[in-house]
């Protein structure tokens, strides 16, 4: 089971340079764990691709029932006072933005406060960056 950030969880959803990365390394291990805000963050990337014409809007259709049915099968981190706090001091020695934060706070709580027995997949430099000197090995590929 790995950790997926949002940046990782968009191109499973609409086609994109890394589509073909992130296919393999979900058909490899399936198992998913997430931020309970990302399919938010993953929405508002699909929103965004469409008003730049980037994706047409029937593909975003087509990507949020795909967003769907991954969420039926992930595992998902839900908020709470554990996270924030995570996500906050997250804030003081990162340079994240707040859902970044809590993000990358997420992944802490997933791998039970030991960053090294979970790998995260994440295509955002700033959280990879972040990821791995909090311990966690990253798949960016």
């Amino acid at each position: 089971m790995k950790f997926w950030d949002a940046s990782a969880i968009v191109p499973l959803l609409a086609r994109q340079e890394k589509t073909a990365a992130m296919e393999r390394l979900l058909k490899q291990d399936p198992g998913m764990v997430v931020w309970w805000g990302a399919p938010v963050e993953c929405l508002s990337a699909l929103t965004r691709l469409a008003r730049e014409g980037r994706l047409a809007v029937t593909d975003v259709r087509a990507a949020e029932h795909r967003l769907e049915h991954l969420r039926n099968s992930w595992d998902e981190v839900i908020p709470g006072e554990a996270c924030r706090r995570a996500a906050e001091r997250m804030l003081r020695v990162h340079p994240l933005r707040a859902a970044d934060s809590l993000q990358l706070a997420a992944a802490l709580i997933a791998s039970d406060h030991n960053p090294s027995q979970l790998d995260l997949v994440c295509l955002d430099d700033c959280i990879t960056e972040s990821a791995r000197k909090e311990g966690f090995r990253v798949w960016d590929r």
